[in-house]
């Protein structure tokens, strides 16, 4: 049942433009120029706490910058957090959806006002992203997860059963019992947004780990919620240490579930760890988790080279390939590849690397030393490799930031390492396929890698595309026809995948509510029946 306001059906957040000369423009350089250090606390049952375990927060394309300082909590803060959590929860249950419906949209609006430049800001320092990549994220997709969200429990609440002459019947959608944790990536700011507000729109309370790259965009998401009326300690915001804080949300009796976005064996982790101590919780923890992708581009040879050229371009260096959605391997037929590759050449020879707060720099920085290692090793062993041939870049620096060069390599073995190893940076590898091996490229395709998130078939054959999409059926839990592999809009791509890539439980989507429910079904009798014999 429904209480309160019907709330209208969202639409997607339209993007701001920031082009030279706009007013916009002019307000995000005030901010990328802003050069104070933001110290972040702890939030706790609405308390700020600052400690003397702090970590700094640097951009990562330029690491002398330093942009915020966490505060990290305690032990003995994080069980404070869980004991805040757990005081207020049935207080936000009892609220009605339109109230903590409202709490979310009135968010929405603060963001998309006040503090849509601060937060574009943040994530363009934070996470080295372009403007381009950051306003799609940190602004409208954030914005669309609180609607939608707010919009998707709305249409869970009216699902009720059925009622008859003689009994009434109803289901209470019911939070879990206990508290969820949240695990946010550095990714994505809007992501850290969702993992904590789907749980609270369906009346659990939250504590929120956000990862230390992305913690000043998530900061002030966290402060809208605060300004939109958000009660202390139905989120509490704990930036501390992963293992300690990790540990201790695990070994709470009250954990009543993890939402997490991040690696595979992260996740896999979580879930080793819950499952061994599956009987110390008062109920059994629900683990939803979006993690990795090797994700796939496979070319018809009926497939419009132009639009397969850049959409190889934007799914795999759009934010230097750190999605986990992000064209990683590709499948191009012999007869396709000659011209393929000279436009990947031409228009990658003209792509920029570098500071994002130059309106002309497509990439910045992979966020962090470690990142950057991890690629010059795979790229500096790759070109020893007999087996694989550089098609472009290869080259990597540390200075000012951790740049890498977006890297093409064209491997002769499908099953090379290159083909199956997330990398979580921009480099895209190629498998040249006989023209007449389709219906093989396919099953390979699918037998590779054990990611299944998400693909992209290019074809004109109909039937080409009709085969791939049977073949490749639990290869993928997003798949696209004729376009990049990447992003998914809320509302009208529900986003996840299965395998090794996750619960497939489809962010900014009902079904990903679901798993934040514990339904109640309450019959009531008009007649209660007067007599114990069966026929009387």
């Amino acid at each position: 049942m429904i209480s309160g306001p019907q709330l209208p059906f969202p639409a997607n957040e339209p993007e701001m433009l920031f082009c030279e000369g706009t007013e916009g423009a002019k307000q995000l350089k005030q901010a990328l120029e802003h050069r104070d250090v933001v110290e972040i606390p702890a939030v706790i049952g609405g308390k700020r706490l600052f400690s003397n375990d702090v970590v700094e927060v640097r951009a990562p394309h330029d690491h002398q910058r330093v942009i915020a300082r966490i505060h990290r909590p305690n032990e003995t803060q994080v069980r404070e957090a869980i004991a805040s959590a757990r005081s207020v929860a049935r207080d936000w249950a009892n609220l009605s959806l339109a109230s903590r419906a409202a709490v979310l949209h009135r968010a929405a609006e603060i963001i998309s006002t006040r503090h849509r430049v601060r937060i574009n800001a943040a994530t363009m320092l934070g996470q080295s992203k372009t403007i381009e990549e950051a306003e799609p994220d940190s602004a409208c997709e954030l914005i669309d997860f609180f609607r939608f969200n707010a919009y998707n429990a709305q249409k869970i609440h009216a699902e009720q059963p059925l009622s008859v002459a003689t009994a009434a019947n109803r289901a209470d959608w019911r939070p879990l019992e206990g508290f969820v944790y949240a695990v946010s990536p550095f990714n994505f700011t809007a992501i850290g947004g969702n993992l904590t507000t789907a749980p609270a729109i369906m009346g659990n309370t939250v504590l929120w780990k956000p990862s230390e790259k992305s913690a000043l965009a998530n900061f002030i998401c966290f402060e809208a919620l605060e300004e939109a009326g958000l009660p202390a300690g139905v989120i509490n915001f704990v930036p501390g240490e992963a293992e300690l804080t990790t540990r201790i949300a695990l070994s709470s009796a009250d954990l009543s579930g993890i939402h997490f976005t991040g690696s595979s064996a992260v996740f896999q982790s979580l879930w080793k760890r819950v499952a061994s101590n599956v009987g110390a919780y008062r109920s059994i923890p629900r683990l939803v988790g979006e993690t990795g992708g090797k994700d796939f581009v496979v070319a018809h040879p009926s497939a419009d080279v132009d639009a397969l050229s850049i959409a190889l371009i934007r799914g795999a260096f759009g934010y230097q390939g750190q999605k986990c959605s992000a064209a990683s391997r590709a499948y191009i037929p012999k007869r396709l590849w000659g011209e393929v590759s000279k436009q990947l050449r031409d228009r990658l020879a003209e792509l920029r690397v570098g500071d994002v707060a130059d309106p002309k720099t497509f990439m910045g920085a992979v966020i962090s030393e470690a990142s950057h290692q991890k690629l010059s090793r795979v790229i500096e062993s790759s070109k020893q490799d007999s087996g694989v041939r550089l098609i472009f870049g290869g080259k990597t620096w540390s200075d000012p930031g951790y740049f890498v060069e977006p890297t093409v390599v064209q491997v002769t073995d499908p099953r090379h390492t290159l083909m199956q190893e997330e990398l979580f940076g921009p480099v895209l590898s190629v498998f040249v396929y006989e023209d007449n091996a389709w219906a093989e490229t396919l099953a390979l395709i699918d037998a590779t890698s054990p990611y299944a998130l998400t693909g992209s078939v290019f074809s004109t054959d109909r039937f080409a595309l009709h085969e791939a999409e049977n073949v490749l059926v639990n290869a993928a839990g997003n798949l696209y026809l004729n376009d990049k592999p990447t992003g998914a809009m809320i509302g009208q791509q529900p986003f996840g995948g299965m395998r090794a890539s996750g619960t497939n439980d489809k962010a900014g989507s009902f079904m990903n509510l679901l798993r934040w429910t514990s339904p109640r079904v309450v019959k009531e009798t008009y007649l209660p029946v007067r007599h114990w014999k069966f026929g009387a």
